[in-house]
């Protein structure tokens, strides 16, 4: 029996493996260092291993150095997905690091459980798709915007929303994506300068490109500045400029278009 239970035993290699993936996919899916750090430490503490980790914007660099053992240790740095929204798999991977610290989960079981929660089926593009127009839609009509105005912004931002995702498959630049979706989106709301048959255009073709706003990196930037990961917030803050920027240009290309100087 003993040699079925030794080889049952997981490596160091197979721990941090599974840390680094958890770290990864944390990051991905948007949470902030702070949470990173504590939900993979957390675990790490369980299997018997004390970590050092350093996210990055990029990347995730890890040292994993064995409680019983400190000679049995080890470094793993490995590349970030780049960012896709998903507190379902944060809130989820969470959990997790507490079940596997308050009931001393085994590697294998967490394994499993692991890839339960990230091969979870995601939300339907198209079923995001609507609830994206009618929440942009939605920050119209709080503006004031008319009935024209909010019809235009649906529109937009469905054709908008949509473009983003297509550019999003075929894996093209995110600065060039958030630049094109939102001069698709604001030179669509932004006809009813041409067709003046509201009351609202400006409103309308202001509150075009507001579903592309980089909330939660500009969160998460300040977050980790606060809580002393400096380089991390730095590097998000500065990749939430250049997506806000972005935006800026794909709005003004499309003013010129319309011949607007002003909104």
């Amino acid at each position: 029996m003993e040699p079925d239970l030794e080889y049952k035993i997981p490596t160091i290699e197979q721990i941090s493996d599974l840390l680094t993936d958890i770290a990864s996919a944390l990051m991905t899916s948007g949470a902030h260092t702070m949470r990173i750090i504590q939900n993979v430490s957390r675990m790490a503490k369980t299997f018997g291993y004390d970590i050092d980790l350093s996210v990055f914007q990029l990347s995730i660099m890890m040292s994993i150095t064995n409680k019983e053992n400190p000679s049995n240790r080890m470094t793993i740095i490995k590349k970030t997905k780049p960012l896709l929204l998903n507190f379902t798999f944060v809130s989820d991977l969470s959990a997790l690091s507490w079940d596997t610290y308050d009931k001393n989960l085994p590697y294998d079981e967490v394994r499993m459980k692991f890839q339960e929660i990230i091969s979870q089926k995601r939300m339907s593009r198209w079923l995001v798709l609507i609830l994206v127009s009618f929440a942009n839609a939605a920050f119209c009509g709080l503006f004031r915007g008319d009935l024209y105005a909010i019809g235009l912004v649906f529109i937009g931002t469905l054709v908008g929303f949509y473009v983003r995702q297509e550019m999003i498959l075929k894996k093209i630049n995110h600065l060039v994506i958030f630049t094109t979706s939102a001069f698709v989106a604001s030179l669509i709301s932004g006809l009813g300068y041409v067709f003046p048959f509201g009351n609202t255009p400006e409103i309308a073709l202001a509150a075009s490109v507001l579903y592309l706003i980089p909330g939660v990196p500009l969160i998460n930037s300040v977050l980790d500045i606060i809580e002393g990961h400096i380089l991390t917030g730095i590097a998000r803050l500065v990749n939430a400029s250049s997506l806000i920027v972005c935006i800026a240009i794909g709005l003004f290309v499309s003013m010129l278009i319309l011949g607007l100087t002003k909104l």
